[in-house]
């Protein structure tokens, strides 16, 4: 008998929703549209004033050199404050402008209204169905940054 689901299943699922969520998201921004990597960068930053650099390139397993130019293009435009590490010069230490804040705000608006429609639009069963499966898609997204976390 073949499993009723398979891992390919719930990763196309799971990246089919994400990136719907994303392109739903950017079609009603006004002014420059963000990425998914800009908005993963400055909630990174909200979480953790002060955070380096280098420290955002691990946490959000991206290449040093393309989180560098990322907080470039959000420090130009005023998204992202970089601040020279008083314990070590060389390094720099990530804070949010207010409007980064502002922004971020209404981002998180919008996706909890767009998220709380659709999932209203569902069948009661669906609705528990999902709401009884964050637990364990926590876990399993805890354990993917785990495993990339191994050296």
């Amino acid at each position: 008998m073949e499993p009723l689901w398979s891992a390919e299943e719930l990763a196309d699922a799971l990246g089919a929703l994400q990136r719907s969520i994303r392109r739903r998201l950017r079609a009603g921004t006004t002014g420059t549209r963000p990425r998914g990597a800009e908005i993963e960068l400055l909630r990174l930053v909200e979480s953790r004033p002060g955070l380096g650099v280098s420290e955002a390139a691990k946490e959000l397993h991206l290449a040093g050199n393309s989180v560098s130019t990322l907080v470039n293009q959000l420090v130009r435009d005023g998204q992202l404050i970089r601040e020279t590490d008083p314990a070590d010069r060389r390094a720099a230490r990530l804070r949010l402008t207010e409007a980064a804040g502002a922004r971020l705000k209404d981002w998180r608006q919008r996706r909890a209204a767009l998220v709380r429609r659709q999932f209203d639009r569902l069948q009661p069963a669906d609705q528990d169905a999902l709401r009884a499966a964050i637990p364990a898609l926590r876990r399993l997204a805890e354990n993917l940054r785990e495993e990339a976390d191994r050296p």
